[in-house]
């Protein structure tokens, strides 16, 4: 055998061996590409099943140190989450309303840092008021400067409160008709009355003459138990398309007793009926829901010593989950 052949013989050798890790070192974004809606199901480009599992930064007004490309990296690389949730801040000091600059400034470098490390990114408007005219300027310009990546996912309310999933219906069309004026493809998450628990409402009447949208349950195991997962369960099998982008172990205040038991029953179910999943929050509060000491660093490294029980409970779920497809 030649020299010549010998080369060429190691270097086919070589490719072989690193395909698969080429395709492990793969992010979710290259796995599986554009998303879509189909039917109930959040699927990948070639129509296959995808169960997106991650974490949702705190309020950017309030945990603004987090909105980093190091703390997106972290999750990605260390924790396997699939989705990283940006929550823009519309309440509370310093919010998006008062100081848009700055609001802009901190999602950018968690969007930027999201493309960059191959994941999927939610734009959450977080807010529990309706502000129509707002939200469609500022996702009409998302739209425009980053709808042609498929890594992003736009969430328009956070969590109505007292409105109507009548004027719901019509705030969400309104924004949704904006974002698609640029972007005509990636997936939209809308919320539902009452901190996203009423989710019959839009079982009983989903927004007309849209596609690719989704429809958020938001729960805290130690307050929300079977009640609550059976509503998510039945609008599932009522033909609904549901996406968890907001959740936590605690009671719903935030703080409270950490209820691991029916975290993982709410794990269980939402693994069952393939339905993606965002734990809160990356944030280093002194409440049950924060998932780091305030000494941890803001752009990674934490160990173990720096993660509270909360954040070691969510570490281990994505862990165990993270890369599965559904």
């Amino acid at each position: 055998m030649t020299s010549k052949m010998i080369k060429k013989l190691l270097f086919i050798v070589t490719v072989l061996f690193s395909i698969p890790v080429m395709l492990h070192a793969a992010g979710p974004v290259s796995r599986y590409g554009q998303l879509q809606v189909k039917g109930t199901q959040l699927c990948d480009s070639n129509g296959q099943p995808v169960v997106l599992r991650g974490v949702s930064l705190g309020w950017h007004n309030l945990w603004p140190r987090f909105y980093n490309a190091g703390a997106v990296k972290e999750l990605t690389d260390k924790w396997h989450a699939t989705v990283i949730r940006a929550a823009m801040g519309i309440k509370i000091e310093d919010n998006y309303l008062e100081n848009p600059e700055f609001a802009l400034s901190c999602m950018e470098k968690v969007i930027n840092a999201a493309i960059k490390n191959d994941v999927y990114v939610i734009i959450d408007w977080h807010a529990h008021d309706m502000y129509t005219d707002k939200a469609k300027e500022f996702f009409g310009s998302m739209a425009k400067k980053y709808g042609k990546h498929p890594n992003i996912i736009y969430e328009l309310y956070n969590e109505p409160i007292n409105d109507s999933w009548e004027d719901l219906s019509k705030y969400a069309k309104t924004v949704i008709d904006e974002i698609r004026k640029y972007d005509s493809d990636n997936v939209i998450l809308m919320g539902c009355p009452h901190w996203d628990q009423d989710i019959e409402k839009p079982q009983a009447a989903p927004i007309q003459g849209v596609s690719n949208v989704m429809y958020t349950v938001h729960f805290y195991a130690a307050t929300h138990k079977q009640w609550l997962r059976d509503k998510m369960h039945a609008a599932v099998q009522a033909g609904l398309p549901v996406f968890v982008s907001e959740c936590g172990g605690c009671e719903a205040s935030g703080d409270g007793k950490l209820d691991a038991d029916e975290y993982h029953k709410w794990i269980d179910q939402m693994e069952a009926d393939k339905i993606s999943w965002v734990n809160w929050s990356l944030s280093d509060k002194n409440e049950t829901c924060s998932m780091l000491l305030p000494r941890a660093e803001s752009t990674g490294n934490w160990t173990p010593d720096l993660i509270k029980p909360w954040g070691k409970l969510v570490k281990e779920a994505l862990l165990k989950y993270g890369n599965k497809n559904h």
